[in-house]
């Protein structure tokens, strides 16, 4: 068995050349159209801060609910939490384009403008940006003390099982105040980064379709990335009953996605306030209608009818294929969140697909890094035997 990750030099090219990619398509895009590469400097960055989050988030219910079944790919959801100290970086430089994102930024627009004067309090630039320091300082804190004690776990004898459940059950403790302070935080960062362009409107179900979002398709790419380091021979124990459990995350989380997506819809059209029914109004015509529908049947309808069976929930080369359909469903779910508030127009170039290449050449560089610094399956796991076993 395959103790370590060891990162292939190509790889490492691929991923540098991508990250290049990425930041020349930024430069040059600034000098050709700002808005347009601010925007999709946006969809990208918040696009794998969310995988990253979702990866956390399933690190801390795992540990909370000391499932067994997940516990020997524990370092996987791990890696992808150090991509977040990366994305603040990233966030912290949106500064430079506040002005050409979002409209309360615009003192002559929130002069003129009683709601935007209203809101202004809490719509305000400093405000904004300590909101967001504030939200990355806690959720690095928090992901650097999870990581830190799983490490401190895999440097203790096997024999000292005091020891090693003392450290369980801390991981236990940090993952349930993670997981309440990651429910405040991320809701007023969705409010904050993505919801804010449409300044006027405002939907108190908005943040919990974007948190199970996050899960949603975090999960997916925990379960890809095993499925691509079981092929490669790191998880030889892994069999049908892992792959039906993660399908199950994955099914599941796509029902209560769906769930919200239509619970913010169908209340909005029935209660048929304008300052509310304009946000899906410019969403219904110009073009917009296709990908409006195309974000519903990628992010749940695909998964729902394709995972529904036994039989395809238990074939890999399957599930993989809705959860590449899920990687793009949570990018047109976002790019119809973002683009039609910030200059409505449906396309997608290649300042888009360059910044997008470039951030997911920088997450793939960062996860597979951070796995080969560690042993990649955790060795003193108390659950590990129940995870190398496991059948239902």
């Amino acid at each position: 068995m395959k103790e370590q990750l060891k990162v292939s030099t190509t790889f490492r090219i691929v991923t540098l050349i991508l990250t290049g990619i990425g930041a020349g398509t930024f430069v040059i895009g600034l000098l050709s159209d700002p808005e347009i590469t601010w925007a999709g400097y946006l969809i990208a960055n918040y696009y794998f801060l969310s995988l990253a989050m979702g990866g956390a988030f399933f690190f801390a219910i795992q540990s909370i609910s000391q499932s067994g079944w997940s516990s020997a790919f524990k370092r996987v959801p791990e890696a992808m939490m150090a991509y977040i100290p990366f994305a603040a970086v990233f966030f912290i430089l949106l500064y430079f384009g506040v002005s050409d994102l979002y409209h309360w930024s615009h003192t002559e627009a929130v002069a003129s403008d009683p709601l935007l004067l209203h809101k202004s309090a809490y719509l305000n630039i400093p405000f904004f940006f300590v909101r967001l320091i504030v939200c990355f300082i806690l959720w690095i804190i928090f992901v650097r003390i999870l990581r830190k004690i799983s490490l401190q776990e895999d440097m203790y004898s096997p024999a000292n099982q005091e020891g090693i459940m003392a450290l369980f059950s801390k991981t236990e403790l940090y993952s349930k105040i993670f997981i309440f302070i990651l429910a405040i935080t991320f809701s007023l960062a969705a409010f904050d980064w993505i919801m804010s362009i449409d300044a006027h409107w405002y939907s108190t179900i908005f943040a919990l379709k974007n948190m199970v979002a996050a899960f949603l398709h975090g999960v997916s790419v925990v379960a890809l990335i095993v499925f691509i380091l079981f092929k490669r021979g790191y998880f030889p124990f892994f069999n049908k009953y892992h792959l039906h459990d993660f399908t199950r995350y994955i099914f599941m989380l796509s029902i209560v996605w769906g769930y919200f997506w239509f619970a913010q819809f169908m209340i909005i059209w029935y209660g048929n306030i304008p300052e509310e029914t304009v946000y899906f109004y410019v969403r219904w015509h110009e073009g917009w209608k296709v990908m409006f529908f195309l974000e519903i049947i990628l992010n749940w309808a695909l998964p729902f009818i394709v995972l529904l069976p036994v039989k395809t929930s238990r074939n890999m080369a399957v599930i993989s294929t809705v959860i590449v359909f899920l990687i793009i469903g949570q990018y047109v779910d976002l790019f119809v969140q973002v683009i039609p508030g910030i200059t409505g127009i449906l396309k997608f170039g290649w300042i888009e697909a360059g910044l997008f290449l470039g951030y997911a050449g920088l997450f793939a560089l960062v996860v597979a890094t951070t796995l080969s610094k560690a042993k990649i399956i955790p060795p003193n796991h108390p659950y590990l035997e129940e995870s190398l076993n496991h059948k239902f």
